[in-house]
């Protein structure tokens, strides 16, 4: 997947991925990272901020802080290349940070990215700093890393993305929702409830909505509806079932609350999506040598 393992190269790792991959998921880790975007674009969650991204999109993400990216517009065969990403353990740089009069802009930057920091107009410079330290081992991908890090710290137009506030969470409450997270990717369609979640986990309903919306910016229930959705979009491309059979497939038990949530989604309604989805599919098959068989052909 383009990860560099830490003893072969050190504290500053180099990873380069496409999109799907398992590296997509909503997580966190002890690592600061410096995220790059140089394909396809969708949504981001950072904490508890959910917003756009582009290529060219630079996010800083401090120690802990939740983060994922989301495609919207890749082919269905996926890209090969959507992000280039850096990642270094906070405490030797912090270090090394205050201690140099050097650093102190570094410093404050390190110490705001617990939050999250998009940089705007930067994405090409990120480019170019991710080529050479990849290319760099040692003493010399370290001070590379220095470099760019004291060039963000000069960067001007940025703004901050999260109000999480990490260090009020236990690391086991965290990772017991980043596991449910991981649950519903894998089946949306689960019965689930927040109730149910909750007592599971030994909390009260309203600490596990607050602890649930902190994480991923969104309730319990509006990110459970995106989860089915999704899933319903890809069944009504992929699949000739009935809009009545795909509803329960995708973990809706209400074919009226199926439809307002698909169309407050999607922006329209799942006949119309599946319609549209089969006039791009006629419009591939029409400049297709060897068109694949129609999966309505009776």
């Amino acid at each position: 997947m383009g990860y560099e393992l830490q003893e072969d190269v050190g504290p500053v790792t180099c990873l380069e991925h496409g999109f799907p991959t398992p590296l997509v998921r909503w997580h966190s880790h002890e690592e600061f990272e410096l995220h790059l975007i140089v394909a396809t674009s969708g949504t981001a969650f950072v904490g508890d901020w959910i917003g756009p991204f582009e290529p060219g999109h630079l996010v800083f993400c401090g120690a802990r802080l939740p983060h994922n990216w989301i495609s919207l517009d890749a082919p269905l065969a996926g890209v090969m290349l959507r992000d280039r990403v850096i990642q270094f353990l906070p405490e030797a740089t912090l270090e090394a940070a205050l201690k140099f009069p050097e650093m102190h802009e570094a410093a404050r930057m390190l110490r705001r990215a617990r939050h999250g920091i998009e940089f705007f107009g930067m994405g090409p410079m990120a480019e170019r700093h991710w080529l050479k330290i990849k290319a760099a081992r040692g003493l010399k991908r370290l001070w590379l890393l220095c470099e760019f890090l004291a060039e963000l710290s000069q960067c001007a137009t940025y703004r901050l993305l999260s109000n999480t506030r990490t260090e009020e969470s236990g690391i086991d409450e965290l990772h017991a929702i980043h596991e449910l997270i991981a649950r519903i990717a894998n089946d949306p369609a689960m019965p689930l409830t927040a109730a149910g979640i909750a007592a599971q986990l030994g909390m009260s309903i309203g600490r596990f909505g607050r602890l649930f919306r902190r994480c991923t910016g969104c309730s319990f229930p509006g990110y459970l509806n995106q989860a089915r959705v999704t899933r319903a979009s890809y069944l009504l491309m992929e699949s000739g079932e009935i809009v009545q059979v795909i509803c329960r497939a995708a973990g809706f038990s209400n074919l009226a609350n199926f439809n307002r949530q698909f169309l407050r989604i999607k922006g329209m309604t799942p006949t119309e999506f599946r319609r549209q989805s089969r006039l791009r599919l006629g419009s591939f098959e029409a400049t297709s040598p060897t068109p694949p068989q129609d999966v309505d052909a009776q």
